[in-house]
């Protein structure tokens, strides 16, 4: 990924981050604000329910004392009181004092529990109300809630008892009126919240008990879960209500247990308030979240692309002169813009590159100088070895003049005889380095590697069983078939030739030499392993330097050559060694040459005397 896509990536997460974070935080802080909100509400709803039921009370507990103060009721109490009173000649008194005093429920009850008359249910006259004449003295209760037995069903009554003394009895009026829809419809309620009341009074859970301010609420069986949770457990309960798909149509429930006077519950208060406003505001700040993402987005692409161009336009200059400087381009310069850390990098890259420029033309001639020291000082060790016998020798036959003719003689041609050998040492060595020097430019044509392999190995195959000597063996993998390369058949032989001595002279108590070619894409591979004694680091870093060698013999030009070969083949060279396990060559050749190919291997400028830059070991 580039520096520009990274910056890019870098600002459009920011943004992406910042809006979200402030999106989320707008909408928590909203929706815990609607929460709370919709809980003030409700208890202002539930005070007001509290309050209305409160009133209903103290209307319901007035009329009935008046019912209890008025005239008529005494003396119906005092002509019960009577020992022969006959309680039928007032069972209709009841329902005409409902209708006056606007109650929905109304019994007179005698001292002993019997039921005198009934507004509701006149069927019942006659029954005991025990529960009345348990507590003897009504007159200081409050409204309460009761269930109330009608004869089509139950009714949810709220209810005052009180007690009219005559004599040394009592004489019991029951009045009430219901809980119900007209209940709730006398309620006022703000916008989106509503109200329903569940009436207690069946064993099991009764959709039809539901009723809102206009009758039985709709969809009543999804309250059911709900209603259950509070007659198990009476308390208040909140709950969420999802009527559809859409989330703006949930209503959450806060569900107000109603006890009776014995703590039973005969009713529970529904307090629902929608939450389309808060789903509304909320779909509201996500979209408006993702307009301003979008748009942030927008301004951030143009921003980042022009801020990345500033910035980023510097450094590919930086990265293009870098690779020209890396071409041999010593002297490119780069243009400086501004004064801030890029431009203190312009500044320093091109005193670097003023610095390697003037100091080029020092370093090839170090290396020049060094090279031809180093030439001088090879050729110096090579040629004192011959020229030292033939100091000898000639010392020797000037010594021998004394000698009589025989002597002489004899002396003269075992001198000559030397001078000859060592003078061919000395056309030998001459020979090498002219050969070195001189190393012509490869005229390339198709080349069958396994066969030019092959080739030079058979050149030694008779020393590879030399009678008297150890035996070593050889191993060829070749890869078959193996396509044709562009090369020099004959300095490729020449290399290939060089590698199999180097590999015949590590192995002096004999061994194995493995010979394996392979097809790697682009490029043919060649790979020659002996079993010899190996190498040491230091060896290896100095394998391919021209008049190194590790051997006694030799003019350490062997593997210099193979390196030169393979250079002007545009291929690369490389050593792996193990001291005690043997040595490895890995050749890689191009199979087709052209201008585009790649140089593995370089020589030092101006010279073919240096070693190669590959970091492998050497022999």
């Amino acid at each position: 990924m580039s520096f520009r896509s990274k910056l890019f990536l870098i600002f459009l997460v920011t943004v992406l981050a910042s809006v979200s974070i402030v999106a989320y935080g707008v909408t928590h802080y909203a929706q815990a604000a609607f929460e709370e909100m919709d809980t003030e509400r409700t208890e202002a709803l539930v005070s007001q329910f509290k309050k209305e039921y409160a009133q209903h009370g103290e209307e319901v507990a007035r009329q009935v004392e008046n019912i209890t103060n008025a005239e008529i009721t005494l003396r119906v109490a005092l002509d019960l009181a009577r020992p022969n009173a006959d309680p039928s000649l007032y069972v209709h008194d009841a329902t005409g004092a409902a209708q006056d005093h606007g109650l929905d429920f109304m019994e007179f009850v005698n001292s002993d529990g019997t039921l005198i008359s009934s507004a509701q249910y006149p069927a019942r006259v006659g029954y005991k109300n025990d529960w009345v004449t348990a507590n003897k003295d009504w007159r200081e209760s409050e409204a309460f809630l009761r269930k109330e037995e009608l004869p089509d069903g139950v009714a949810l009554s709220l209810t005052v008892v009180r007690t009219l003394p005559v004599g040394d009895r009592n004489f019991y009026i029951i009045g009430g009126r219901r809980l119900d829809q007209n209940f709730l419809a006398s309620l006022v309620l703000p916008a989106g919240m509503r109200t329903l009341l569940y009436r207690n009074l069946e064993p099991n859970f009764a959709p039809a008990a539901l009723t809102d301010s206009s009758g039985i609420a709709p969809n009543a069986e999804r309250f059911q879960s709900l209603i259950q949770d509070v007659q198990k457990q009476p308390q208040q309960t909140v709950r969420t209500i999802n009527w559809s798909n859409d989330a703006a149509e949930a209503e959450s429930f806060h569900a107000i247990p109603l006890l009776g006077r014995n703590k039973e519950l005969l009713g529970v208060l529904l307090v629902g308030s929608s939450r389309r406003e808060l789903i509304t505001l909320t779909r509201h700040i996500v979209t408006t979240a993702g307009a301003v993402a979008a748009a942030a987005i927008l301004i951030g692409l143009l921003v980042s692309l022009w801020i990345s161009a500033r910035i980023t336009r510097p450094l590919e200059e930086l990265t293009e002169a870098a690779r020209e400087v890396a071409s041999g381009r010593w002297d490119t310069r780069i243009e400086l813009r501004g004064r801030d850390e890029i431009g203190q990098l312009a500044s320093a890259f091109n005193e670097m590159t003023q610095t390697l420029s003037s100091q080029k033309d020092k370093l090839v001639q170090t290396e020049r100088v060094a090279a031809w020291r180093e030439l001088a000082r090879r050729l110096a060790h090579e040629l004192r070895n011959p020229l030292f016998p033939m100091q000898i020798t000639v010392e020797n036959l000037q010594k021998s003049r004394q000698l009589d003719a025989k002597q002489f003689l004899e002396v003269f041609l075992e001198s000559t005889a030397t001078l000859k050998t060592e003078l061919s040492n000395l056309n030998t060595i001459v020979g090498r380095f002219s050969d070195f020097s001189k190393m012509p430019a490869p005229q390339f044509a198709p080349v069958n590697v396994n066969e030019s392999l092959r080739n030079a190995v058979r050149l030694f195959e008779p020393q590879f069983n030399e009678v008297g000597k150890p035996t070593i063996t050889t191993e060829t993998f070749l890869a078959e078939p193996l396509p044709e390369i562009d090369a020099d058949p004959d300095l490729l032989h020449r290399a290939f030739q060089n590698l199999v001595l180097n590999a015949l002279d590590a192995m002096p108590a004999g061994g194995t030499l493995t010979l394996k070619t392979s097809d790697r894409g682009d490029n043919v591979r060649i790979e020659v392993t002996d079993t010899g004694k190996g190498l040491t680091p230091e060896e290896c870093a100095r394998l391919f330097t021209p008049y190194y060698t590790t051997k006694q013999q030799g003019t350490g030009l062997g593997l210099a050559i193979v390196q030169s070969v393979v250079s002007d083949h545009h291929g690369g060279i490389s050593v792996a060694s193990e001291e005690g396990r043997g040595t490895t060559f890995v050749i890689d050749l191009p199979k087709w040459q052209s201008t585009r190919a790649r140089v593995h291997v370089e020589s030092i400028p101006e010279t073919r005397l240096a070693a190669s830059d590959v970091p492998s070991a050497s022999k």
